[in-house]
């Protein structure tokens, strides 16, 4: 488990009993190890050590503003996919001139302020979104630097909603029509493109279709040079996988290595990791509210629910659920563990082995990347707090949400 491990029967973050953070902060939790955080972030960037390369990370996965200065502190570039995720860079202490900005729908008053900050390179997903990009660069008489996304149509064999390489996905320019762009964008005044992308999905626990989609942009790349058109760096994006459960996924270093060996030296390199620096560098804690059991089943209803953690009713995701405190004895049941909000989708974890009472603590596993980032204030629940842990230290990196906060906004029509 890394960073989270059992001492004394209790387990802990690092050098930090969450018990202690539990009972302090209350529950449902997010608890990140900082060391975690910044060993999987070294791995990436030792791996491609001696050559042009830039790792950003992708601020979807997590966004928390400490999380994104931890990494500003140790260098890192940023992957953003819309306005707000650039102004939480900013304000966490990254340089914009090493962000890159995708996504479908950039909106022009992003492409706009992303200009204006002066990013990296945008990631173009569309001949529209190209136009649209030249015109507003042309109003602030600035030049735009763009990476065409191509979409290789390669299969990641992952879940279908997280695929994104495929010809059927939204996402990019096929790889046949890529050619035509790009010299649509060496007609236009206030373009110039500096490199060529691609993304082929998430959770992707093998290199082989890397490989793959790095080959294609490779001869493509060979079509371009022979029109007199020339890119500076190859953007492979992210998606690398982590073990939730039994999945052998490979590690940073060895795939950043297998990137860094494929793409010739005259190339920069650009990765977009996100899951695979904070995924297992974060655990949702829960508290036991009641134990129930029908003809059919046994469940622990528990404080956390899909709004806060939606992995597993949205993809079917498995993470492990593990006790706080180990029991020496005491009877095991399967348990669901599942919910307050009403929905029957509204689970944790389906037939979980576990010896329980009312009031035990549960850490929600490998809950650091899409966990907060996609939870919501369904039936007025307002967010979980966020910790992180440095050491022996816990600190509060944002507070929880009240439900007056949640009203703030909202108005009452007049009488």
């Amino acid at each position: 488990m890394g960073n989270f491990s059992y001492k004394n029967g209790a387990l802990h973050a690092e050098g930090v009993n969450l018990t202690a953070l539990a009972e302090r902060h209350g529950t449902p939790a997010y608890v990140y190890s900082r060391a975690a955080i910044e060993a999987n972030w070294r791995a990436y960037a030792d791996a491609c050590a001696g050559r042009d390369a830039l790792v950003c990370y992708s601020v979807k996965a997590n966004g928390n503003l400490a999380i994104l200065n931890l990494l500003a502190r140790l260098g890192s570039g940023f992957d953003i996919v819309s306005g707000g995720e650039l102004e939480r860079v900013i304000a966490a202490g990254g340089e914009p001139g090493k962000v890159v900005f995708s996504g479908t729908g950039k909106r022009a008053d992003e492409m706009a302020r992303a200009l204006e900050a002066g990013i990296h390179c945008f990631n173009v997903e569309s001949e529209a979104e190209l136009l649209r990009l030249d015109e507003i660069a042309g109003q602030m008489s600035l030049t735009a630097p763009v990476s065409i996304r191509v979409n290789p149509d390669i299969d990641p064999d992952t879940h279908p909603y997280i695929a994104t390489g495929l010809r059927g996905n939204k996402f990019g320019v096929d790889h046949e029509e890529a050619l035509e762009i790009y010299r649509l964008a060496d007609r236009l005044g206030h373009i110039t493109a500096t490199g060529i992308d691609c993304h082929i999905g998430s959770q992707i626990t093998s290199t082989g279709p890397y490989v793959d989609a790095v080959k294609k942009l490779l001869a493509l790349l060979g079509h371009l040079e022979k029109t007199g058109i020339s890119v500076s760096h190859i953007d492979i994006g992210g998606g690398l996988g982590i073990s939730y459960r039994d999945e052998t996924a490979p590690d940073a270093a060895g795939f950043a290595g297998v990137i860094s060996d494929l793409v010739p030296a005259r190339y920069g390199i650009i990765l977009e990791p996100g899951r695979s620096i904070v995924g297992n560098a974060g655990v949702l804690l829960t508290r036991v509210e009641y134990l129930k059991a029908n003809r059919e089943k046994h469940f622990a209803v528990v404080d956390a629910s899909m709004n806060d953690l939606l992995r597993p009713s949205l993809y079917q995701a498995w993470h492990d659920i593990i006790p706080v405190s180990e029991r020496a004895d005491g009877a095991q049941a399967e348990y669901d563990v599942v919910g307050p909000i009403c929905e029957t989708g509204d689970f944790l974890g389906l037939g979980r082995s576990l010896s329980l009472g009312p009031d035990d603590l549960l850490a929600v596993m490998c809950a650091g990347a899409y966990g907060f980032s996609m939870s919501s204030n369904y039936n007025a629940r307002p967010r979980a707090v966020e910790l992180l842990v440095d050491g022996e230290r816990g600190h509060v990196i944002r507070e929880r949400e009240t439900v007056g906060q949640l009203m703030a906004g909202e108005k009452i029509l007049p009488a």
